[in-house]
């Protein structure tokens, strides 16, 4: 059945388009759009389904560049410690999660979200203070970044970590001052590696926490995201949710190229590059460091207050360069992890000097991206234009850590972080991302950040990087499938497009900008279904 769209504002994201009153959906696809007069029989037609938009605002839904959609849902049933305040807020939380879940005495309690940087201690909890928890099953707790955490006792014996056991290569492990005794803190590769073998050990069912975040991103107006740094079994997952018709919106593996991803893309060749029932093999997956709020960021200058301390990288320049030419030559997009303007240069020198060698005759088409982009510079922007290169901006860093930035980085690189603007006005295909579960993705809270850049005590930073209202609507609507390569059909209201649509109870364009993040989200719609729709926003 044919639906018609009207009855409020509508935002297409076509800049020639803009004054459109109605919109004519027909078998998941725009069928065209205008004047609300143009379709006045219609109006009358009772074979038409007619949606008033009741003065809502109507525009394309939100497209996730950059996420991990497998882990939304198994992170949101972990126990929270987001709202953690100091050591003592954290191990009651996990005696408490221990409680509530009737965990078994040999069953792990796994903790997500403490941030160090707004505890009372300003320290990581280390192993004595997870020991209080218990010292009888595994305690694990994550940092809010997902690249560092602490483990007790009982987990080191687990992976085996001693005195004796070296940093794993891009990684650290943690020690009691003056000894080699591991204290629990483990960062980069060393948390990836320990977490790694406690999931797979404790049974967690995937299938049913999968569909779990499907519905946080829908609840969010989002109807394609990405799992990024996809594993083997998770890419078997996928495949099993699609052959059983189970995935809700559009999702885009990128498996790691530091995994043999060749193997991968064969073996599931009739997902690569092209959905299949919701799926598709976008590309490949690299790390090059970690994260700037945990002081993991590979800086080609000193963090602030150090002396040499920059951070470090994950490898070396022969290894990124092998693994580049790997996804150029297997014809696949390269998402690449880059928080330091360090990890930036490696990264653009590897690429620059992996296209002179690839034999891909398609080489310079395949759109790499630039992941997070917390400190990059002008002149790696530059680059990046050269190199036909994506930057997906963690933008909300500004509010979630602008002042531990500000703190670790300086006045100056701290103000600089998350640089939209630049990258908007070099004319590159910004868009914007949560890297989720690191935080949830709420689209309209990005947009607000961009347009805003406050941090969490109220302080405006690098207001010159503020970009338009309408540039944020860019970066997560038709920037973001152009990532994807996915413009012609996604990320506008344009005929011949998917209905993939997104109905909020106010109209970002013309609301005062600091009230942006209050907007709700009305109804979610994939393919002209309605996949969501918020009772309480719409009456």
């Amino acid at each position: 059945m044919k639906k018609l769209y009207y009855g409020g504002e509508i935002i297409t994201m076509e800049k020639d388009k803009e004054s459109v009153e109605a919109v004519l959906v027909e078998n998941g696809v725009i069928q065209d759009l205008g004047s609300l007069a143009k379709f006045e029989s219609l109006l009358h037609n009772g074979n038409i389904e007619k949606h008033n938009l009741q003065g809502h605002t109507l525009l394309p839904s939100f497209i996730d560049p950059h996420s991990h959609v497998s882990m939304v849902g198994p992170v949101a049933a972990l126990c929270d410690l987001s709202t953690c305040n100091n050591f003592d807020e954290i191990v009651t939380a996990l005696k408490s999660y221990i409680e509530e879940k009737q965990l078994r005495d040999t069953d792990p309690v796994i903790g997500f979200g403490y941030d160090h940087n707004v505890l009372q201690e300003k320290q990581h909890p280390t192993k004595e203070i997870l020991n209080q928890v218990s010292m009888d099953r595994m305690v694990i707790v994550m940092h809010t970044s997902a690249h560092m955490g602490c483990v007790n006792d009982m987990a080191l014996q687990f992976a085996g970590i001693d005195e004796n056991t070296k940093d794993h290569e891009g990684g650290k492990i943690g020690r009691v001052r003056g000894s080699l005794e591991p204290n629990g803190y483990l960062e980069e590769a060393s948390m990836m590696a320990i977490r790694e073998e406690v999931v797979s050990d404790i049974g967690t069912n995937f299938a049913a926490m999968m569909q779990q975040g499907q519905e946080i991103y829908i609840k969010n107006g989002i109807t394609t995201c990405q799992d990024g740094a996809t594993s083997k079994e998770m890419m078997q997952l996928f495949h099993t949710l699609a052959d059983q018709n189970k995935l809700m919106i559009d999702i885009v593996a990128y498996p790691l190229v530091m995994e043999a991803p060749t193997e991968l893309l064969q073996q599931y060749e009739r997902y690569a590059k092209k959905y299949s029932n919701r799926f598709k093999l976008g590309g490949y997956k690299l790390f090059l460091d970690g994260s700037p709020q945990g002081k993991t960021a590979w800086l080609t200058e000193p963090y602030e207050g150090e002396t040499d301390y920059r951070g470090y990288a994950w490898f070396q320049d022969e290894e990124v360069k092998k693994f580049v030419l790997t996804a150029l030559n297997d014809d696949v997009q390269l998402l690449t992890h880059c928080n330091g303007d360090a990890a930036s240069d490696q990264l653009l020198r590897s690429y620059e000097e992996a296209l002179k060698d690839a034999a891909n005759p398609n080489k310079h088409k395949l759109r790499p991206v630039m992941i997070h982009c917390q400190t990059v510079r002008s002149d790696q922007l530059d680059k990046m234009v050269e190199l036909n290169m994506i930057p997906s901006i963690f933008n909300v860093h500004t509010f979630y850590w602008g002042d531990v930035h500000l703190k670790n980085l300086g006045e100056e690189r701290g103000s600089r972080i998350s640089p939209a603007k630049t990258a908007f006005d070099k004319g590159l295909a910004v868009n914007f991302h949560q890297d989720s579960p690191v935080v949830k993705p709420d689209m309209l809270h990005a947009i607000w950040c961009a347009v805003n850049r406050k941090t969490r005590s109220g302080r405006r930073i690098g207001e010159e990087e503020c970009v338009t209202v309408y540039e944020a609507l860019q970066a997560v609507t038709i920037n973001a499938a152009y990532q994807y390569f996915e413009e012609d059909t996604k990320g506008s209201i344009a005929i011949g497009k998917y209905a993939d649509l997104v109905i909020l109870d106010q109209n970002p364009l013309t609301i005062d900008k600091e009230a942006i993040h209050n907007i709700n989200v009305v109804e979610t719609i994939k393919e002209g279904n309605t996949i969501y729709q918020n009772t309480e926003a719409s009456a």
